[in-house]
């Protein structure tokens, strides 16, 4: 198999993320996210690889396999040594993979929130970065699921993640928006209105836990740059970066009612090219060349990279640290259900 090698100095903190708990890694290319995560995570990736999940897996981020981390503080000092063969000298390797409770125990060491801290593990799974092919990438992490838990979450962890869900829209809906990162544009002033110092606006998990069922168009309204109440327009880029969503989301959703699993806490990863120069020339040339492709089979690593046609949007389900395939127990509906109510939303930005 193909590999790929990293040395102890190439790992870089990763900064390019919405959601999610930190202690995140890339490359110096941007091309891969390196994220610590459970066994469990990783066993569920290497289990979609099988041919029963071929249609779900085309909804997941390529899986290039496992690093293992040691416990330097200084993440971008990391070791990484490969999980699945022996580190060499030079740089560390990886292979790419083919695609209220009665009775409860009583445990000596008892359950603590992380609050979006540093996962306490020396695992992580190599993902390719689904917003490596955008210039000003819009992001926006969906938490899917009034339930929140797995069945082997401790009664504490239940407890508070159920508070969490009543207290937003997961439990009405059953997403809620965890965070999003939108580009204000190169002029943007730094330190104003929360905007970074590249350009971009922020919103953290606290954003999205204020929103309400009744307010939830807002969110979208904000990660799409709508003014309140605002419709998209009949034509123009916007319109047709919402309408692929909405197809990719339909389409994932009859993937998912024909699987059964428990996915408790996955997340949507909404991609788009927030740069409307970008967005305008990528969807130009979509019309003049195969969509992500190069022209012919043949194509060098650097031909390919020039050649590549850029993204206009992308849909991702990712985290993956609570599911598990669950034969004979029917499809998750309580995954399902909100995906479908992210569909009402979009579908009603669109309408006058």
């Amino acid at each position: 198999m193909a590999q790929k090698s990293y040395r102890k100095s190439q790992l870089i903190a990763f900064d390019n993320v919405a959601a999610g708990h930190e202690g995140v890694l890339s490359d110096p290319s941007g091309a891969v996210v390196i994220k610590p995560c459970s066994q469990a995570e990783v066993d569920f990736y290497h289990s979609v690889a099988k041919e029963e999940h071929s249609r779900f897996a085309t909804f997941i981020p390529t899986f290039m396999g496992t690093l293992e981390l040691n416990s330097e503080p200084d993440p971008a000092a990391a070791v990484a040594r490969t999980a699945i063969m022996n580190p060499t000298e030079a740089g560390q390797s990886i292979t790419e993979s083919p695609h209220a409770i009665p009775n409860a125990p009583v445990v000596e060491k008892a359950w603590a929130p992380s609050n979006g801290g540093k996962i306490k593990t020396n695992l992580a799974i190599v993902l390719e970065n689904v917003a490596a092919l955008f210039k000003n990438p819009n992001i926006l992490d969906v938490k899917l699921g009034a339930r929140l838990w797995d069945d082997n979450a401790p009664p504490a962890k239940r407890i508070k993640l159920d508070k969490v869900a009543e207290e937003t829209t997961s439990k009405s809906l059953g997403f809620r928006i965890a965070g999003m990162r939108t580009w204000q544009g190169a002029a943007a002033a730094a330190g104003s209105d929360g905007i970074l110092k590249d350009g971009y606006r922020l919103y953290d998990k606290h954003y999205g836990r204020t929103l309400t069922s009744e307010t939830i168009r807002q969110g979208f309204e904000d990660y799409f740059l709508l003014e309140r109440g605002g419709v998209i327009a009949n034509k123009g880029p916007l319109r047709t970066v919402v309408k692929r969503f909405i197809e990719d989301l339909v389409e994932l959703k009859s993937a998912l009612e024909n699987e059964e699993s428990r996915m408790y806490s996955a997340s949507l990863l909404f991609v788009y090219e927030g740069n409307r120069d970008a967005l305008l020339d990528a969807l130009a040339r979509e019309k003049e060349e195969p969509a992500n492709g190069v022209n012919g089979d043949e194509a060098s690593d650097e031909e390919d990279d020039e050649q590549r046609v850029p993204a206009v949007q992308g849909l991702k389900l990712i985290d993956f640290a609570h599911a598990e395939w669950t034969p004979g127990q029917g499809p998750d509906e309580n995954l399902l259900h909100g995906l479908r109510c992210t569909i009402e939303v979009l579908k009603g930005l669109l309408e006058a």
